[in-house]
C-alpha cells in the first residue's frame, strides 16, 4: 500500500498552537517538508504542540526535521511538546535527539554594529596574546643563545652546515634569477620614465640605490621566508605530530637548542651572503638592460654607479640582513613548535608563519628606513 506524502497542518485550540503532521516523513519528501516547517507562524501563542499521531513513515531525515523545528521554536522562547508518536517510531526519534540536532545558523544573519566592534576586540586581543607569546619565545631563545655562547661545544655543527646548505646554497638559483629579472624590469621602467626629462644616465643611480639599499635584501628575505621559513615550520610541526619533540624532552634534550638554534644561526649566516649575491645579480640585470636600451657600456655603468653612490648604500642593505634572518627563523620555529597533533595544523601554521614573517620583515624594513633617515645614512 502506498504511503501518503508528508503534510503539515496548523490550527489553534485552547490558547495552544497545534502543528499536526502526518504521512511519510522520509528523505524523499524532506525538501518540501522543510519549506512547510519554515512557514509555521504561531503568532503570539507561546504553547505549541507537535501532533505526530498520523505519521505513517519516519526516517532519520524526517526525525531531524521535527527535532530541528522543536528546538528552533524553543529558542524563540516558546513551550513545545511532541505528542502522539507511534510507539514503533519513538526509538528512532529518541536516538536522533540523543545524537544531536543543532539548529542550523541563519544563512543571512542580521549584522549589528556591536557585533562588528566585538569581533574587532576579539581579533585584537588574540593578536596581543600571540605577540606576547612570540616575545616570550624570543626571550627563551636569547637565554639559550647566551648559554650556548658560554659553552660553544654545544653547537651542533652538522645540523648547522646542513641548514646553511638548505637555506643558502640551494636558494641561490631562484634568488639569482628573480633578482636578475627585477634588475632588468627596474632599469627598463626607470629609463622609460627618465627619458622624458633627458636624464637616462641617472637610471644607473636609481638602480644602484634601489637594489643595494632596499630591493636586494628585501626580495631575498621575502623569498627565504616563503621557502625556508615555511620549511622550518613544516619540519618541526611534523616532528610534533609524530611526538618526536616529546621524545626529545624525555631524553633530556632541549628542543630550543637542538631544533631552533641551528636554524637560527644558519639563517643569520647565509642571508647576508645571499643578499650580497642578489645585489650582484640585480645590478647585472640592470647593467645588461642599460647596455641594450640606453647604449651604456658596462665600464660606463660601473663608473656612473660608483661616483654618486653614497658610501653607506651597500652596507645599509647588508646590515638589515641579520635582523630579517632572525625574524624568519624565529617565526618559523615558533609556529612549528605550536603545531598540535594533527596534520591540518601543520598546513595552517605553515601558512601563518609565512604571512607573519613577511609582515614583520616589511615592518622592520620601515623601522630601519626611519632610523637611517634620522641618522642621515
Amino acid at each position: 500500500m502506498a504511503v501518503d506524502a508528508g503534510w503539515v497542518r496548523t490550527s489553534s485550540k485552547d490558547n495552544r498552537f497545534v502543528v499536526a503532521v502526518g504521512g511519510s516523513w522520509v528523505v524523499g519528501t524532506a525538501g518540501e517538508l522543510d519549506r512547510r516547517l519554515h512557514d509555521i507562524a504561531p503568532g503570539k501563542l507561546r504553547s505549541i504542540t507537535l501532533d505526530l499521531s498520523e505519521v505513517a513513515a519516519l526516517d532519520t531525515s524526517g526525525a531531524w526535521l521535527l527535532l530541528r523545528t522543536q528546538r528552533r521554536l524553543v529558542a524563540e522562547g516558546r513551550e513545545v511538546a511532541i505528542e502522539n508518536l507511534a510507539p514503533i517510531l519513538a526509538p528512532l526519534l529518541q536516538q536522533v535527539a540523543e545524537t544531536g540536532c543543532e539548529v542550523p545558523p541563519d544563512m543571512h544573519p542580521r549584522r549589528r554594529f556591536g557585533d562588528f566592534i566585538a569581533r574587532i576586540g576579539k581579533v585584537t586581543i588574540t593578536q596581543i596574546v600571540g605577540a606576547g607569546a612570540l616575545l616570550g619565545f624570543i626571550g627563551l631563545v636569547a637565554i639559550t643563545v647566551m648559554r650556548t655562547i658560554r659553552h660553544p661545544s654545544r653547537v651542533r655543527l652538522a645540523a648547522l652546515f646542513q641548514h646553511m646548505e638548505q637555506t643558502g646554497l640551494n636558494s641561490l638559483p631562484v634568488i639569482g634569477m628573480l633578482s636578475f629579472l627585477v634588475g632588468v624590469v627596474f632599469a627598463f621602467q626607470g629609463a622609460d620614465q627618465l627619458r622624458t626629462f633627458g636624464a637616462e644616465i641617472y637610471t644607473v643611480n636609481l638602480l644602484g640605490i634601489a637594489i643595494l639599499r632596499e630591493l636586494g635584501v628585501l626580495l631575498t628575505a621575502i623569498i627565504l621566508a616563503g621557502r625556508s621559513g615555511s620549511a622550518f615550520t613544516a619540519q618541526i610541526g611534523t616532528m610534533k605530530v609524530n611526538e618526536e619533540v616529546d621524545a626529545m624532552e624525555v631524553l633530556g634534550l632541549d628542543p630550543i637548542e637542538v631544533l631552533v638554534l641551528p636554524r637560527l644561526f644558519a639563517m643569520m649566516i647565509t642571508l647576508p651572503l645571499v643578499a650580497f649575491f642578489a645585489n650582484i645579480m640585480g645590478l647585472l640585470g640592470g647593467a645588461i638592460m642599460c647596455w641594450a636600451t640606453l647604449d651604456i657600456s658596462i665600464p660606463t655603468f660601473l663608473r656612473q654607479l660608483r661616483s654618486p653612490l653614497p658610501g653607506w648604500s651597500f652596507w645599509v642593505g647588508i646590515l638589515k640582513a641579520p635582523t630579517f634572518a632572525g625574524i624568519i627563523a624565529l617565526t618559523g620555529c615558533y609556529e612549528g613548535l605550536r603545531v598540535s597533533r594533527s596534520a591540518e595544523s601543520v598546513g595552517r601554521l605553515t601558512t601563518r608563519s609565512v604571512v607573519e614573517s613577511i609582515f614583520l620583515i616589511i615592518l622592520a624594513d620601515a623601522v630601519f628606513s626611519i632610523i637611517f633617515s634620522y641618522a642621515r645614512i
